[in-house]
């Protein structure tokens, strides 16, 4: 979930990186190329939900940080969903050596963390609770203490899919957030930012069970 801090990991040099590695990926037919229009369809209003979630301005954004199908070699079996925490991409594999790849918020330095998880749970419009060590943190959070509610202004958003191991939940999610400055930067403590609408097209294509790798920095 995404809550105030001042240290955020830079991203300065991973998007010169991404970029350049964006540019040779087109060049070489290995990823997909969207309008603007297309990337404004994608990311625009959903009225059907169950709370109004607003359109996303993609000019804010890196191109490199949208939603599109890139060749991913990998492994991982189809459906296994790999967490880049060092660049700050979620993939979803697909069959054929293609994979989804998301533009993602990644925790800050100090609670990052690297293994192998499942999703056991999901949510739509999850209720927040701050955990003990975010309300000592953040005595500011001490009116949630009892659970936010469902709604855009959640800090989970509109979506979240929780990763447990041995039956245990690992405090992180993936979650879905309206704000498009945290995607390619540290923003929680602890868990894995979509836009809310990436994280409702993976959490559709998510079923319990799945495998999540989360890559070490």
């Amino acid at each position: 979930m995404t809550v105030p801090a001042a240290q955020r990991l830079d991203r300065r040099s991973f998007l010169r990186g991404s970029v350049a590695a964006a540019g040779a990926l087109a060049l070489s037919g290995c990823v997909s190329l969207r309008s603007r229009g297309e990337w404004d369809d994608i990311y625009g209003p959903i009225t059907t939900d169950r709370f109004p979630i607003p359109a996303i301005d993609t000019r804010t954004i890196d191109d490199a940080m949208l939603r599109r199908v890139v060749r991913y070699d990998t492994t991982e079996a189809p459906g296994t969903i790999v967490v880049d925490t060092p660049n700050f991409f979620v993939y979803h594999v697909q069959a054929g050596g293609m994979a989804v790849r998301y533009g993602a918020s990644m925790p800050w330095a100090e609670f990052l963390w690297h293994g192998i998880a499942t999703i056991d749970r999901k949510t739509e419009w999850p209720t927040w609770t701050p955990t003990p060590g975010q309300l000592s943190r953040n005595p500011e959070y001490r009116q949630w203490a009892g659970g936010w509610p469902p709604g855009i202004d959640n800090p989970l958003g509109s979506r979240a899919l929780y990763l447990y191991q041995n039956g245990q939940y690992t405090l992180c999610t993936i979650y879905g957030t309206s704000n498009p400055t945290i995607i390619g930067r540290g923003a929680s403590s602890g868990c894995v930012g979509l836009l809310n609408q990436d994280i409702i097209h993976l959490y559709n294509n998510t079923p319990i069970g799945t495998r999540v790798v989360i890559l070490p920095v």
